[in-house]
């Protein structure tokens, strides 16, 4: 979508960036946000409205650091790339994979900003919690949200999918990211709505709205 045709960012998401902006750093001087949930469930528009209430963040997309052999198995690139340079104040220089040339590309610069977004499947992994400042999860179940990936990419990756849902499945199986969330997003007819997450807490300057409990997962 055209950046200029994206809706300007809701009351919750405006709160929760600036909730954001109060966080320690957590990765030498960022604040690492991590932005994660099963694919298709709304991460990318979400996480593009974060990063516009914040003024410009940088995002890192996990689709450019997987690639067609590594689903899930990219954490060592992700630290050494990324977490690392980053942690020492550091630009970062990560190659981006280009998923129809079944290539990575030439290196990308991410610098060290106050608040780095990274979005993505996986995003909430043990070896990246350690890192971030704040964990948030979007709240939709895994079947309706692998039908909307579906939907949204069409037949062409109807081969992708069938092989991507049970990468998914082993990987939550093994390396589950929300019950260590900090806060729930939730996408809303308009907006969203932040809810507190089975590892967070609600203090009295953390306006958050209140839900009808969790829906079921996988």
């Amino acid at each position: 979508m055209n950046p200029s045709l994206r809706p300007a960012p809701g009351p919750a998401v405006r709160d929760l960036a600036a909730r954001i902006r109060r966080l320690s750093p957590s990765c030498g001087p960022v604040r690492l946000v991590g932005v994660d949930g099963h694919a298709g469930s709304g991460k990318t528009t979400f996480t593009a409205q974060l990063a516009a209430a914040l003024g410009g963040a940088p995002v890192l997309r996990l689709d450019d650091i997987a690639s067609h052999d590594e689903l899930f198995e990219w954490t060592g690139r992700l630290l050494d790339q990324v977490v690392g340079p980053l942690s020492d104040g550091r630009t970062a220089h990560y190659a981006p994979y280009d998923w129809r040339a079944r290539r990575f590309g030439a290196p990308r610069p991410l610098p060290p900003a106050p608040v780095v977004l990274v979005e993505g499947v996986g995003a909430g992994r043990r070896a990246l919690r350690p890192h971030l400042a704040l964990l948030l999860w979007m709240e939709l179940p895994c079947e309706e949200a692998w039908a909307r990936g579906r939907s949204r990419d069409g037949e062409e990756q109807r081969e992708f999918w069938n092989g991507w849902v049970p990468a998914e499945r082993r990987h939550f199986a093994d390396d589950p990211s929300r019950p260590f969330a900090d806060l729930l997003v939730r996408q809303r007819e308009k907006g969203y709505e932040v809810l507190p997450g089975p590892a967070g807490s609600v203090g009295p300057d953390q306006p958050l709205t209140e839900g009808d409990g969790p829906p079921a997962v996988c």
